[in-house]
């Protein structure tokens, strides 16, 4: 889509992880998006940033998204076994309990979009917690009845970070070689760039067909290149 496509009403909430930052920071100065984002806490908006912040505790953040009249909902949230020190239950209070809350929230005040960014693997079958955590999401999530659901499933994750532990770094610095010895069904698995994945949400915002959509390394990459194509259509038109 060009930047003086039709502007869209994005609400996010997990603006303050990597993905939600680089979303915020992806918005500043375009025309086709407005960005309203609900945090439990203040948060550094990008020098030029136009966007409303709510803050708000998880329990309000239901007439936080109502309030947004938003058109689109746009779920970042995600935590990590290390922030709630290992504990099961708080994880999955996050990535399954919030984001889910999240969504009906946004069914219920009329929002009939939504885009999640899950995780590559994602199962509701897994042997692995966080895979099936990631997978009772997205199941969760389908059963809402929202006219059109978009599921992310990015590989490692490269960006700024709050914190990085050590087998993550040299994963990051490694990730474009890493990425050529991954082909085939592996291509799924290669590192994406956090802003990347904010050009992903901003070209899926602007998508019409209903329906339930996930999208994985290479289907991604053609969510981009179509918005592309799509905005030579609008210059040429």
């Amino acid at each position: 889509m060009t930047k003086s496509a039709v502007c869209k009403r994005l609400c996010v909430v997990g603006s303050t992880g990597m993905v939600g930052s680089a979303i915020l920071e992806a918005a500043v100065d375009r025309a086709d998006v407005r960005i309203i984002g609900i945090t439990r806490r203040e948060v550094p908006l990008p020098r030029g940033a136009r966007m409303e912040m709510l803050l708000c505790d998880p329990q309000g953040w239901p007439d936080a998204i109502a309030a947004s009249n938003a058109q689109v909902l746009i779920c970042a949230l995600g935590t990590t076994m290390r922030n709630v020190q290992g504990d099961k239950e708080a994880f999955r209070a996050v990535d399954f309990d919030l984001v889910l809350a999240s969504g009906r929230a946004a069914r219920d005040a009329g929002i009939d979009h939504m885009i999640v960014i899950s995780s590559v693997g994602a199962d509701d079958t897994s042997s692995k917690f966080y895979l099936k955590t990631k997978g009772d999401m997205e199941t969760g999530l389908r059963k809402l009845g929202l006219r059109r659901l978009d599921i992310l499933r990015p590989g490692l994750l490269v960006g700024k970070r709050k914190e990085t532990r050590l087998l993550e770094r040299i994963a990051i610095w490694l990730a474009p070689v890493l990425n050529l010895f991954l082909h085939g069904k592996r291509r799924k698995y290669r590192c994406i760039k956090a802003s990347r994945i904010a050009e992903v949400v901003f070209a899926l915002a602007h998508e019409r067909p209903g329906g339930r959509f996930v999208h994985e390394f290479d289907a991604m990459n053609y969510v981009i290149k179509r918005a592309g194509d799509y905005s030579e259509i609008d210059r040429a038109a």
